[in-house]
């Protein structure tokens, strides 16, 4: 499907930093600068994207005409007006554009009913879940499709959040889109999080920041890369370090005792099911 998204004009409703990655990636594996227009009312997001060679403007109507597939990415609590925008503008259009929401929270039904057209038609609409490191071609992703959506879009979305991510998962059930949040979209914090206690343990434990910061940045780089590109489990890497009564068993057994597992059960939960909530919250609050 990679010759199908590079002949296919491109719309991105918002030119955030996520829009930008992706546009950026698109632009990194050949897709043509022309056949991706970007619709954003701030300057200095607009003069960005025009800096990578899109086309620009502030004209949602203006950009998503005839276009093929349009990536919704806007504040969720804008989400409503845009949708019924461009519902509005596209009424004499004999075909729609795939959508692909990475809004956060948004669901399906609320994006099928704001962007119904005034004869009933809406578009398919497929919900990602994609995540930071993105912007540097590293990203993780999970997509969920409406039921209307068929194999070749599927594959066109796909198609698209490949060009930015390394993992894309397709999930069988909507709601899951908030799992993925808790996991990868809100995840990449957790090990910021993490290397930061990391260096003000170092620091506090003698080393100068420069040299704890070093140190701890290159072993979670380090770490990750041996993640990724081994074929063994997290579970096993973890027991390749552990020495019997050596140093890294006494760090284990004290996360063990400070109830590491619990947290982090807690905290992927906490932001699950803040996704969850803000759906909720943004649906009735725009109703």
């Amino acid at each position: 499907m990679a010759s199908q998204l590079s002949t296919s004009k491109i719309c991105f409703i918002g030119g955030g930093n996520m829009a930008g990655a992706i546009i950026g990636g698109l632009v990194a594996k050949g897709n043509e600068k022309q056949n991706i227009f970007v619709s954003e009312p701030w300057d200095q997001n607009r003069e960005k994207m025009a800096a990578l060679g899109v086309r620009t403007t502030e004209s949602n109507a203006v950009a998503s005409s005839d276009a093929d597939l349009l990536v919704l990415a806007v504040k969720p609590q804008v989400t409503k007006g845009v949708a019924q925008e461009l519902g509005a503008a596209w009424a004499k259009n004999t075909s729609l554009p795939l959508i692909v929401s990475i809004v956060a929270g948004i669901t399906l039904e609320s994006l099928k009913e704001w962007f119904a057209l005034p004869d009933g038609r809406t578009p398919h609409i497929v919900r990602v879940m994609p995540n930071t490191p993105a912007l540097l071609g590293e990203g993780a992703s999970g997509l969920f499709a409406s039921g209307d959506v068929s194999q070749a879009e599927k594959d066109l979305a796909a198609s698209l959040l490949a060009s930015v991510s390394k993992v894309t998962e397709w999930l069988d059930k909507e709601e899951l889109i908030d799992v993925v949040t808790g996991i990868s979209g809100s995840g990449p914090a957790y090990f910021f999080a993490f290397v930061e206690h990391l260096i003000e343990s170092g620091v506090g434990l003698g080393l100068t920041r420069e040299q704890a910061t070093r140190l701890a940045k290159q072993t979670c780089y380090g770490a990750g890369k041996m993640l990724v590109e081994s074929s063994s489990p997290p579970s096993q890497l973890r027991i390749n370090v552990t020495s019997p009564k050596g140093t890294t068993e006494a760090a284990l057994k004290s996360f063990e005792a400070s109830g590491l597992k619990e947290s982090v059960d807690k905290a992927v939960k906490a932001a699950t099911d803040r996704g969850k909530e803000l759906g909720v919250t943004l649906a009735k609050s725009e109703s």
